[in-house]
């Protein structure tokens, strides 16, 4: 009877260590959070998942992208005629997101969406229209499965300033970590800021261009462009303007118009930004039916404009310039257009069409910026390479787009040489972006850390028995172990003499 006992105790000890040890060290839950965005653009829609660890790091969490989804279809103000399309339109995208998050997740993921400078053109040329479309893409987001949180025109100074937020969280500069999946030329850039020191931003999109930085001198001139920030214990002041009607799909509108304007001949405009041998033909009520071009609409006999290619970069270059107006300035300095400009500070981060122009164009190097006398003469060159060569070259990519490469490429040196008087010297400060580790330069992440008050963090989960406990169970299991055997040891091999008197 006594060995059934000492066996008993024995295997309930071993059991009692075993199943606190496995208990007590298995895997923690991972308590990831997420969040959706809706980058509602002027040429098209894009939906980005984003997730972080829910504990606390650093008083955040590391926030990742994990999908991307592009949305089928113009962008919602493309919708303006036919508003009960837009909300639809982002169903497949909404669907997508629900394969990536978790089902029991999806009620308490919030979901924003953002829409820029091609819903700000269209509210000022059709509020009706506008506020119809921003009704169907609610309604399409209230039906999905998750937190709705709101869809709204953003001004430009919040797409500038949220895209500034965006790179220099993903840089560490607020937290002054570096990321794991940093390399190349942002590790460098970096290891070579001060603590203080942030990168500026530089966004281009269909119909706005936005520039954000934070200055070295503080001043009180035009102090509606300047925004105070506080993040991470740490205050920003940050200057930001954002330039309606010139992304690059509304300078060009704006150029065709002022050429047209200007020519002497009746429907046929020679077009030195398009390759030597490419046509185009554009209705007249297009090309003036937005806030952009509708001030310099005259009375044309013609309803009709063909469009030639010359192929002649430095003639387009002084055709581009013209968009810049830089002979009146009230403060100590301007860009263009009479707006104020401080003197540019340190690094500067280019995304959105910025890097897709010069990405394709071969133009981006994660080592070390092209010099721009380089990035100069390989857009001339370009640009003088005729349609026929061009176009099967490229045949992958969409006729419309591969023709506009040619003005981007020249739009882009004039807006940065000539808009913002970035020069030889300073241009080597310009980095061209498209992803941050896994996550896309834009405004998009940085609207959401805002929204949500820069991601609130948990407790992390804990194991079931404190440190103490653990340690104090384990020594007892241990003990009553120890116990039993030493008495069964003692039973077994005691003296024949005690063994008789016990018998």
């Amino acid at each position: 009877q006594i060995v059934v006992i000492l066996g008993f105790l024995s295997t309930l000890a071993v059991i009692a260590i075993i199943a606190v040890a496995v208990t007590q060290n298995q895997p923690l839950p991972k308590n990831i959070k997420y969040g959706i965005v809706l980058d509602a653009g002027s040429s098209h829609t894009n939906l980005y998942v984003y997730e972080w660890p829910a504990e606390k790091e650093n008083d955040t969490g590391v926030v990742q992208q994990v999908e991307v989804c592009k949305v089928e279809g113009p962008g919602i103000s493309g919708y303006s005629h036919d508003t009960e399309k837009a909300g639809p339109s982002l169903a497949q995208c909404l669907e997508q997101a629900k394969e990536v998050i978790p089902s029991k997740q999806h009620q308490e993921t919030p979901v924003y969406l953002g829409a820029t400078a091609g819903m700000r053109l269209l509210s000022l040329e059709n509020k009706n229209a506008a506020d119809k479309v921003l009704s169907s893409v609610e309604k399409t987001l209230r039906s999905a499965p998750f937190n709705f949180q709101g869809a709204r025109i953003i001004s430009g100074q919040e797409e500038g300033a949220y895209g500034w937020i965006t790179i220099n969280y993903l840089l560490g500069n607020f937290k002054q970590v570096l990321y794991p999946c940093q390399s190349g030329w942002t590790k460098l850039l970096h290891s070579l800021k001060s603590q203080s020191e942030t990168s500026g931003a530089l966004d281009l999109g269909g119909a706005s261009t936005q520039i954000t930085f934070v200055p070295n001198e503080l001043s009180s001139e035009s102090p509606e462009n300047l925004l105070y920030f506080r993040l991470y214990g740490k205050d920003y002041l940050v200057y930001t303007h954002s330039f309606l009607c010139y992304g690059k799909d509304q300078a060009l509108q704006q150029k065709l118009a002022r050429d047209l304007q200007a020519s002497t001949s009746n429907n046929s405009l020679l077009d030195p930004c398009f390759h030597l041998g490419y046509q185009r033909t554009i209705n007249i009520s297009d090309l003036f039916k937005n806030p952009c071009t509708s001030a310099k609409k005259k009375q044309f006999p013609f309803s009709q404009l063909y469009i030639q290619g010359e192929g002649d970069y430095q003639k387009c270059r002084r055709n581009i310039q013209k968009l810049f107006n830089k002979t009146n300035c009230p403060y100590s300095s301007c860009s263009f257009n009479g707006i104020y400009l401080p003197p540019l500070q340190g690094d500067f981060g280019a995304f959105s069409a910025f890097y897709f122009v010069m990405n394709f164009l071969n133009l981006t190097s994660e080592q070390s910026p092209v010099a721009l006398d380089k990035v100069t003469s390989a857009i001339e060159s370009f640009c003088a390479r005729p349609w026929h060569e061009v176009k099967p070259a490229y045949h992958q990519i969409k006729e419309k787009y591969l023709s506009e490469y040619c003005f981007s490429g020249a739009y882009i040196l004039s807006l940065l040489e000539n808009g913002y008087e970035f020069t030889e010297k300073n241009w080597q400060r310009i980095h061209f972006l498209g992803k941050i580790g896994s996550s896309d330069a834009g405004w998009t992440l940085g609207y959401m850390l805002n929204l949500t008050n820069m991601i609130p963090a948990e407790e992390p989960p804990v194991p079931p028995l404190s440190h103490g406990s653990y340690v104090g169970l384990m020594v007892l299991c241990s003990l009553v172990l120890v116990a039993v055997l030493l008495f069964a040891w003692l039973l077994f091999h005691k003296p024949k003499c005690l063994q008789k008197g016990i018998v």
